[in-house]
């Protein structure tokens, strides 16, 4: 497949998102045509208004497909089942799929997507380190205490940088097709493990706490986040979080033929960033 700024765009659902900014941003640089999906785009893209779906694939030749808030919710193999059969019936000849490890829901939508015809790959991927730069525990991280539902449960997490990576080079290289990338880090860590990573390299006194689920719930309604948020959260914290996912796996070296970046990474180029901002 080759792209070049003639050529039909690729839509990249989410292109205001941890992800996917970041592989927008990279197919601008590489030449391809980018189409936004986002609710401010130019043409919008809203996956709470069905009507918005079909506007924002005309015309497009690829879709790297994220869905928000998370596959693991209610209705999300519904949703991502109706955008594919527009996204045929548009004539869109690839899809990118973002899921999640060891969720059900989204193993549901990735069979949607390898059952569409369509040529697709799927980025299954761990925890990202993004989230707690700027993502659900950034505030926490601004406040120099992480309080989360989680024990000593062992994570992957995973570069927001690599899935990016991964992402860009299945839509825009054949060699991709047909492909389920499973993409971690390249090491295991707790929580407290990340927490202390970051403390380190930001020099701060930063801490972690495990709390309850019930009064991670009460702390999250206290601060108006909706109920359907914190029913998806506690699903991910109580249910994916329970070690089905401790281990490693090789996505980013197949698919990219280089090892991960790793989480002190992210966390020396983070305390970079905030103390120069």
């Amino acid at each position: 497949m080759t792209n070049s700024p003639e050529t039909k765009p690729i839509l990249v659902i989410g292109s205001t998102g941890k992800t996917g900014r970041r592989v927008a941003e990279r197919l601008e640089r590489l030449g391809p045509s980018v189409r936004h999906g986002s609710r401010s785009a130019a043409i919008p893209f809203d996956w709470a208004a069905p009507h918005t779906w079909a506007p924002a694939l005309a015309g497009v030749t690829s879709v790297y497909l994220t869905y928000s808030p998370d596959l693991a919710a209610p209705g999300s193999c519904e949703a991502v089942t109706g955008l594919v059969a527009l996204a045929k019936a548009a004539g869109v000849s690839r899809i990118v799929l973002l899921s999640g490890r060891g969720e059900q829901e989204a193993e549901r939508a990735e069979d949607v997507v390898k059952a569409s015809g369509l040529e697709w790959t799927v980025v299954r991927a761990a925890w990202f380190n993004q989230n707690f730069s700027e993502g659900s525990f950034a505030d926490d991280v601004a406040s120099g205490t992480v309080a989360l539902p989680v024990g000593d449960v062992l994570e992957p997490f995973v570069d927001a940088d690599d899935i990016a990576d991964v992402a860009v080079a299945a839509l825009t290289d054949d060699r991709h097709v047909s492909e389920l990338y499973e993409v971690t880090g390249p090491r295991l860590l707790t929580f407290a493990d990340a927490v202390a990573a970051l403390a380190r390299e930001m020099g701060r006194d930063l801490r972690f706490v495990s709390v309850p689920m019930f009064q991670y719930a009460e702390t999250l309604a206290q601060y108006q986040v909706p109920r359907e948020v914190v029913d998806l959260l506690g699903y991910l914290f109580t249910t994916v979080l329970d070690g089905r996912n401790s281990s490693v796996a090789d996505g980013v070296q197949r698919a990219l033929g280089r090892a991960p970046r790793d989480f002190t990474d992210f966390a020396r180029d983070y305390a970079y960033a905030a103390a120069t901002r």
